[in-house]
């Protein structure tokens, strides 16, 4: 009976459980799904949410994902919603159903069959992947940090690389403890700061044949002529200095055309040798979406919607975050900038206009988005950003202490929007004490 009456309540299926989705969900399961009003779904090809900006503390070693990531199934108990673990790779729209591929375990065994989910209300919110933009052996030989399994890949091997240096006879080579990072956009400059602290963190526990200044390279590749090219120069160049005293080497104006098993080539004929290469170039929503059943994409797989976040092609079908997109108000042809702030900001409109189509309104809200700027920090050394005039349209610059307090009270407001402010502040304590009697690096 009970099964009955939920299949006749407004079907809410919300595919793809990062940050902006999963808000999503737990706010629509603490309010339609917990009085009943409808029923909320939550799709995603695994089991457990961390947040995406931490990845590169993930792969650097800095943080242990086992003690922030969240698991699905738990917050869709608490929070009165349902979860379905797999990926989502066909749409038929006619009869308003999605397929569910199979999902295998780590033998290659099918754990769960190939299933179908009914929707009325369908929103995508799958994010994006990095963009290797058909570079030869980029998908090969390098690694992108788009989910926690890559994260967590590349610092085995990044562990791996220095153990060997450090137990192995002959000297250590070109190469064999440099780090390439493709792309100085927010992630790969985070990345380089994280990993310049936590390889001399590894190096001092022990792997006392590894000199981390003489052995250990950085080196940071950007096709543009500055790093962090989407964001104002005067941050560009607080970065760019910031990275020269940790002796990262900054290759800007170069375009990698190769990646293989020993290094990098560039168009000007450089070879940058290494056999640790991140990609973190451009980017693209998931190659499925590609006119998933007539709907309309633009050349790098996004959703076209309009400003209520409605697919251009079907009212029943929303899409938010970086896999949508959406016209940014204010700048003729460009659209909303895949950031962690649309996607938050777009995920509270969305509550908004869910709850009107179970009510059965037709006039839904539009989305604006507003831009209170950048962030960026170099882990232990310094943060920078700009913060964005609601008033004026100026920006102002910061940075040091009170631009890390800002960076960090993001993650804490998506902790917030999760779980509430004093389970949000427990968690807190209990990590700031636990920390203490902990390695600052993680050793495996």
């Amino acid at each position: 009976m009970k099964n009955t009456e939920n299949n006749k309540l407004h079907q809410v299926v919300i595919v793809g459980g990062g940050a902006g989705g999963l808000e999503l969900a737990t706010k629509l399961g603490d309010s339609l799904g917990r009085k009943g009003k409808a029923m909320i779904t939550l799709i995603d090809k695994t089991k457990t949410h961390v947040w995406k900006p931490l990845l590169h503390e993930i792969a650097a070693g800095s943080m242990d994902p086992d003690k922030h990531e969240l698991n699905y199934l738990a917050q869709a108990h608490w929070h009165h919603f349902k979860f379905r673990l797999g990926s989502m790779d066909n749409l038929d729209r006619a009869k308003r159903e999605i397929s569910i591929s199979p999902y295998f375990d780590e033998d290659g065994e099918e754990v769960i069959p190939r299933r179908t989910v009914q929707y009325d209300t369908l929103i995508i919110a799958v994010g994006s992947t990095t963009n290797d933009f058909g570079v030869k052996g980029a998908s090969e030989y390098s690694i992108a940090l788009d989910t926690q399994d890559q994260a967590e890949k590349f610092h085995r091997r990044l562990h791996n690389a220095l153990v060997r240096a450090q137990t192995q006879q002959a000297p250590v080579h070109a190469g064999q403890l440099e780090v390439v990072i493709v792309g100085a956009g927010a992630t790969g400059v985070e990345l380089s700061a994280e990993l310049h602290n936590t390889t001399r963190e590894l190096a001092a526990y022990g792997l006392d044949k590894i000199n981390p200044d003489r052995d250990i390279q950085i080196s940071l590749i950007e096709a543009n002529s500055r790093v962090l090219p989407a964001l104002p120069p005067k941050l560009s160049n607080s970065v760019e200095l910031e990275l020269s005293k940790l002796r990262v080497h900054l290759y800007t104006g170069e375009r990698v055309t190769e990646v293989t098993d020993k290094g990098v080539h560039t168009h000007s004929g450089r070879f940058i040798p290494s056999v640790l290469v991140v990609w973190a170039a451009g980017i693209k929503a998931p190659d499925f979406l590609h006119e998933i059943d007539g709907l309309e994409t633009n050349r790098i797989n996004q959703l076209v919607v309009n400003r209520t976040l409605q697919t251009t092609l079907d009212e029943n079908i929303f899409a938010f975050g970086d896999c949508a997109a959406c016209p940014w108000i204010g700048h003729a042809g460009e659209s909303v900038p895949p950031r962690a702030q649309a996607a938050h900001q777009q995920a509270s409109m969305l509550i908004k206009s869910v709850k009107c189509r179970v009510a059965g309104k037709t006039e839904l809200p539009e989305f604006t988005y507003r831009d209170y700027g950048s962030l960026v920090n170099l882990g232990s050394y310094t943060t920078v950003g700009n913060l964005m005039g609601s008033l004026s349209g100026s920006s102002l610059f910061i940075e040091g202490l009170f631009a890390r307090l800002m960076y960090q009270s993001l993650y804490k407001m998506h902790l917030m929007a999760l779980h509430g402010f004093w389970s949000t502040a427990l968690q807190t304590l209990a990590r700031t004490i636990t920390r203490r009697a902990e390695s600052q690096v993680k050793l495996h």
